[in-house]
């Protein structure tokens, strides 16, 4: 039996998808014959990630929707210039370490706005329809962080772990239609804005590959894998969770996180 994925004919959003994890999403709905929105807060960054994609997936239909969507009016132009979706792909997400008693109420509300309300709207937004069509995938890009809370950055962590939340809850509403909503639990992952945070944490004397491992060493011991997953990586799990052979999958929080999380069970 041969595994297909073929999303042909559906129409994802992912936000934040300009770079890292959400660009390599973007990149893996695309490969699957999706239509594929790619989502940032300016124009040009927008058309330099979807031009990049066009390049690297030839014949892929990506829209452009520059919108900062962690903000109602951000939302509602997301939805201005894309009205209906298949697939929501909340990925948009800020990290970044501060110490536990100098984190600000302002950071507090800075971290729910961005990482777990601008979810939320957009989710809000587009399960009416799907619900209505019978079919529709909806996806938390979550972390370890969300169960392993970090001491370095509990603000990120917490906001993570009510994404769990929020993902099952949506699940449950909407139950029997034919929709799934599930998170996607991903493990310390190779973006550039992990070599920064790494490089803020280790210092920039020793080279990547050396800082890479003494990070893990240090910083993520509990990891399976030794070594920081690929954003490629994260976004398989997204695809098969897209797809029609991801059916019976929902209000699930799908680990990709290298066996870091010391759980048997999800």
């Amino acid at each position: 039996m041969t595994m297909l994925i073929d999303l042909t004919g559906k129409t994802a959003l992912i936000t934040g998808s300009t770079q890292g994890i959400g660009a390599a999403i973007a990149t893996g709905l695309a490969r699957a014959g999706a239509r594929v929105a790619v989502n940032g807060r300016t124009a040009a960054g927008v058309r330099k990630a979807a031009d990049a994609l066009r390049a690297d997936v030839p014949g892929a239909d990506v829209v452009e929707v520059d919108a900062d969507v962690s903000t109602d009016e951000g939302a509602a132009r997301a939805l201005d210039l894309l009205p209906t979706v298949d697939i929501l792909v909340n990925n948009l997400g800020i990290f970044g370490p501060t110490p536990a008693l100098e984190i600000s109420d302002d950071d507090w509300r800075r971290y729910f706005e961005v990482n777990v309300l601008a979810g939320v709207r957009l989710t809000r937004a587009y399960l009416p329809a799907m619900t209505e069509r019978g079919w529709g995938r909806v996806q938390f890009i979550v972390s370890d962080s969300a169960v392993v809370i970090p001491t370095e950055m509990i603000h990120y962590g917490v906001s993570k772990t009510a994404l769990l939340g929020v993902s099952r809850g949506f699940a449950k509403t909407v139950a029997g239609t034919g929709v799934t909503v599930n998170s996607v639990l991903a493990g310390p992952t190779h973006t550039g804005g992990v070599e920064t945070f790494v490089a803020e944490l280790m210092g920039e004397s020793l080279p990547w590959e050396e800082r890479q491992r003494e990070f893990m060493r240090q910083h993520r011991p509990q990891s399976l894998l030794q070594r920081l997953i690929e954003p490629e990586e994260i976004a398989n799990m997204v695809t098969y969770l897209a797809s029609p052979l991801a059916s019976a999958t929902t209000g699930a929080a799908v680990r990709v996180d290298g066996g870091y999380v010391d759980a048997i069970v999800p």
